[in-house]
């Protein structure tokens, strides 16, 4: 079984969205389940609003009924770990994902997350990244790199649908708005490039 871990140091940039959306990626692949650790139960509720999801979402505390028989688990955490959680998190999975604006205030504390996070394997994430001409995504991709941090190639893009997809308690491939499959296309990409990393 392969575990992955979404964290950030911040609300805001798309933390459980990029949990919901890797449960679906990877349900494609495997049978896969989302445990929701975050307080506000985010994906939970996301899941209750619609169809189902087309993997197990559960609570943190029924995670151990979930795990048997799993290629793949799925878990979103509370925002802001501290230090000692942080590390506890990267030791406990096998890729932690780490979401992130593209905006100077949330460089530093990525290089501050990075610093703490040492030698663990971990990726930072740019979400709600802005349409172009923006360049704001790429140049915080390069300051990342410049700073030694790993980040992801893909990028995460900014768009309405998925507000939309969580009122409609769906992933957003399934949304009926065929505008939404290119942002889809994002978390495939991501989903595609954490299982190179993950070889």
């Amino acid at each position: 079984m392969k575990i992955i871990t979404v964290t950030g140091y911040k609300g805001g940039v798309g933390k459980s969205t990029t949990a919901v959306h890797l449960a679906s990626y990877f349900s494609d692949h495997g049978k896969t389940a989302l445990v929701d650790g975050d307080p506000n139960r985010t994906a939970i509720a996301w899941a209750e609003r619609g169809p189902g999801f087309p993997f197990i979402t559960v609570d943190q505390r029924q995670a151990m009924k979930a795990v048997a028989g799993l290629d793949f688990l799925i878990i979103d955490t509370p925002a802001r770990p501290d230090s000692d959680d942080l590390k506890e998190l990267a030791l406990g999975c096998d890729l932690l994902v780490l979401p992130t604006a593209p905006d100077v205030l949330s460089l530093t504390p990525m290089l501050e997350t990075a610093r703490v996070l040492g030698e663990a394997r971990y990726r930072a994430l740019l979400t709600v990244v802005p349409p172009r001409p923006s360049r704001e995504a790429e140049n915080m991709q390069q300051a990342l790199r410049d700073g030694e941090i790993p980040v992801f190639e893909t990028m995460i893009r900014r768009t309405i649908g998925y507000p939309k997809a969580a009122l409609a308690g769906t992933p957003i491939r399934d949304l009926p708005d065929v505008r939404m499959r290119e942002a889809w296309e994002d978390y495939a990409r991501l989903g595609d490039e954490i299982r190179e990393i993950l070889k």
